[in-house]
């Protein structure tokens, strides 16, 4: 009864699933920061446009991470929000381009959006069968980061 969530049924190991969970929490916190950095410094002509789909993407990373620390905890683990290796387990970068350079902006954030969103699927394919809560939940982020990765596209095309 004291291992909560986890049942004899478990298919993994589950220090291992709250291991990758946590490297998912510090790779949302990053790129949290990331979309944040680069709204509040964002100028040029298109800056409003873009900053707001900044400001969005940032609000939904949060969201993600704070859905992959509940899962740990239910998991029995403790979510890592540890700043000293954060940058270390992220799966993405922390990029500051120049301000006024908005097309890098995009393009940094849509190179982190790609990277993540090849990471989740294959997080989601390891997970398989044997923590289909954990599946549905990378998959729920996975399908976000893909709109994302579209919003991205789409600004850079425009």
């Amino acid at each position: 009864m004291a291992e909560g969530a986890v049942t004899s049924t478990y298919g993994l190991d589950v220090r291992k699933v709250i291991a990758v969970l946590n490297d998912v929490v510090a790779t949302e916190v990053v790129c949290w920061l990331r979309y944040t950095r680069h709204a509040i410094s964002a100028a040029g002509i298109d800056r409003a446009q873009v900053a707001a789909e900044f400001t969005e993407h940032a609000a939904e990373e949060m969201q993600h991470c704070l859905r992959a620390a509940e899962r740990i905890a239910q998991l029995g683990g403790e979510p890592d929000f540890d700043p000293a290796t954060l940058a270390q387990r992220a799966h993405t970068d922390y990029t500051t381009p120049d301000e006024k350079d908005l097309k890098a902006m995009l393009e940094h954030n849509l190179l982190a959006e790609r990277i993540v969103i090849s990471t989740y699927q294959e997080i989601a394919r390891w997970l398989g069968e044997h923590d289909p809560t954990t599946r549905r939940l990378i998959e729920s982020i996975l399908e976000e980061e893909e709109e994302h990765a579209d919003d991205l596209a789409d600004l850079l095309a425009a």
